[in-house]
């Protein structure tokens, strides 16, 4: 550049780019306010371009009024979009955990006005907005009474702080967790000011600890699911059924943290018994937790079920209206928690749980017709292997389930193609193993099949 010529100077100022024709409408559809911004920056990064000397030609306003439109289009787009779950992971955290069911989409969208959220519509007066749910939850589970907040970490943190301020928790050791986003439990009984008392050691806990722990300062008896992790080995722990005995004999709650929510028996789908809510309140449990987004599979959600008068008193804590969920969580929960009273058409009511009643022939045989449709698609090798699922979401970790996966030969190029992949209008998200991309069955159903086809169509099989 010669010194003293600037190859920007030629560049459209703002208003004569809004005085195109095509701006109006950009105008009425992005406000006036968006619309300058974007046409300013569509000239800043063009003056960028001039100033470093890229030699491409001063754009016209036309030309940078199309820039702006580019940018406002970009920005209108949804951030939150559907996406095809191909990890084998079924409740996957980064995807939303658990699909919901067409039941429950439909009810949420029909409470989008105005509904009976806590209204008695017999005689107009205010009732607990769990009123939605509690019958179900209720029968289902056999408890007395039932609250609703937004998760399980906030389910844990309000019982304690309503039950336990000011006095103490008896723990074992071997079940002080940690989960996602560094949660541990320790400083959860802290928020909540109650002292922790810790009984047993890592791996072994005797129905005496609890025993001996007990004294006039215990204000509950906590068990807490190890959900994400195992012990194996020289390991002993002590059951809810025995744990709920010492609380009887000393008039102290006990609290069972089931976190995954298990509503049904889960042996019928390959998987070992995991207890469940109902299994726990009948073994004696006088308050159970649990998930409502894991192995219910229904919105985000913390269930706090139970005894009817201790269910009263975290009612009135005041973390509970802080943590109470909306009409769209309970509309959506309680059209999923219905799908639990016939539990034998959940694989075809349930998106989980035709997950889980997939056999590893489906599997097969659903990977070989997709196989199939991509390798005219892709420059890349294409095969079907055996594979394995996991249930995700801290349940289960140790259990897989048998599968089978559409593996892409990438020859190097795995990283950047999993990256065009979940560019593409409908992302798909794929697993990366020993440098290739992998596209597991079970958390892919028939319909979703058709996105990746057009996502291999759009990205040209990862081609260069």
């Amino acid at each position: 550049m010669s010194k003293g010529k600037n190859p920007a100077r030629g560049l459209p100022a703002v208003q004569k780019v809004l005085e195109e024709a095509d701006a109006r409408g950009l105008v009425a559809r992005f406000g006036h306010g968006e619309v300058v911004s974007a046409i300013r920056a569509a000239v800043a990064a063009a003056r960028g371009q001039l100033l470093a000397g890229a030699g491409t030609p001063s754009p016209s306003a036309a030309e940078l009024l199309a820039e702006a439109a580019q940018r406002l289009e970009a920005s209108d787009a949804p951030r939150l979009k559907p996406a095809v779950n191909a990890t084998g992971i079924l409740l996957h955290t980064g995807l939303g955990r658990a699909p919901m069911a067409r039941a429950a989409r439909e009810a949420v969208a029909s409470v989008m006005g105005c509904c009976n959220l806590q209204m008695d519509m017999d005689d107009g007066s205010r009732i607990h907005r769990e009123h939605a749910v509690r019958g179900l939850v209720c029968s289902l589970t056999g408890a007395e009474d039932v609250v609703l907040v937004n998760n399980n970490a906030a389910a844990t943190l309000l019982v304690i702080s309503a039950l336990a301020h000011g006095k103490e928790i008896v723990v074992s050791r071997g079940e002080l967790i940690e989960i996602g986003g560094s949660f541990r439990l320790p400083e959860i009984m802290q928020q909540g000011g109650a002292r922790m008392r810790e009984v047993g050691t890592t791996n072994k806990t005797h129905l005496r600890d609890y025993e001996q722990a007990v004294s006039d300062a215990t204000a509950l008896l906590l068990k807490i699911h190890k959900s994400n992790y195992e012990i194996i080995g020289f390991t002993q722990e002590v059951g809810i059924a025995d744990i709920a005995g010492v609380g009887r004999r000393h008039g102290i709650p006990v609290v069972d943290d089931l976190g995954c929510g298990a509503m049904v028996p889960l042996e019928r789908f390959g998987l070992p018994h995991e207890m469940t809510i109902a299994e726990s309140l009948a073994a004696g449990a006088d308050l159970v937790l649990a998930s409502t987004d894991k192995l219910i599979g229904g919105p985000q959600g913390g269930l706090v079920v139970g005894r009817a008068e201790l269910i009263a008193r975290v009612r009135r804590h005041p973390l509970y209206r802080v943590f109470r969920v909306c009409k769209m969580t309970l509309a959506a929960l309680e059209a999923t928690l219905r799908l639990f009273r016939n539990p034998e058409n959940l694989p075809r009511t349930h998106p989980l749980y035709a997950m889980l009643a997939k056999t590893p022939e489906e599997t097969r045989h659903q990977a070989g017709e997709l196989a199939a449709q991509l390798r005219p698609l892709t420059p890349f090798r294409v095969d079907v292997v055996e594979h394995e699922s996991f249930l995700g979401g801290g349940s289960l970790p140790a259990r897989p389930l048998a599968s089978h996966a559409v593996v892409v030969a990438t020859t190097g190029q795995a990283n950047e193609f999993a990256r065009a992949l979940r560019a593409c209008r409908v992302p798909v998200c794929a697993r990366i193993h020993d440098g290739a991309i992998y596209l597991d069955m079970r958390t892919v159903s028939q319909e979703e099949c058709a996105h990746v086809v057009e996502a291999f169509r759009e990205t040209r099989g990862g081609a260069a």
